[in-house]
């Protein structure tokens, strides 16, 4: 299969898609955390059951306000509560948007090894016909090629 994608976006959409992740960049510089490998172990990330249960006490909190502990900051607990969806909704659709964004890398880079194979084939039948400046760019190109040989696995026989 040959060009299997082609780009879709004009150059105004690519400036523009830029141009809104340096914005993103800008709004997020400064607030969000980049928790090292030991903290990430540390604190990890709370599992779906121990969310459902951060929502069930959130919800008596909005609807049984009395039956409450007297011992936690509720207005930071909504602060988080609150930012903890936002963030979660945000990643989910940036998630979306990163994958699709890899399947269409992966989609263009497959075309781009397909063309340059061709182009290998093309460059390795000119050196055979002669033709000049082939010989030095199969040599340069050769080398991404492994010429391993394997040799065939031969059983013992015992007589």
């Amino acid at each position: 299969m040959r060009n299997i994608i082609e780009d879709q976006l004009s150059q105004e959409e690519k400036d523009k898609a830029s141009d809104l992740i340096t914005q993103l960049e800008a709004i997020f510089n400064d607030k969000l955390s980049a928790l090292t490998e030991k903290q990430r172990q540390d604190y990890k990330a709370i599992n779906e059951k121990n969310k459902l249960f951060v929502n069930k006490v959130w919800d008596y909190r909005q609807h049984s306000e009395a039956l409450s502990s007297p011992d936690v900051d509720w207005q930071e607990f909504e602060r988080d509560y609150k930012a903890r969806v936002f963030t979660e909704n945000l990643l989910g659709r940036v998630e979306s948007l990163v994958y699709r964004l890899e399947s269409t890398k992966i989609l263009h880079d497959y075309d781009n090894y397909q063309d340059s194979l061709n182009d290998y084939a093309y460059a390795q039948y000119s050196k055979g016909a002669g033709k000049a400046g082939f010989t030095e760019k199969v040599a340069e190109l050769k080398q991404f090629f492994n010429r391993t040989k394997s040799t065939p696995k031969t059983e013992n026989i015992v007589e």
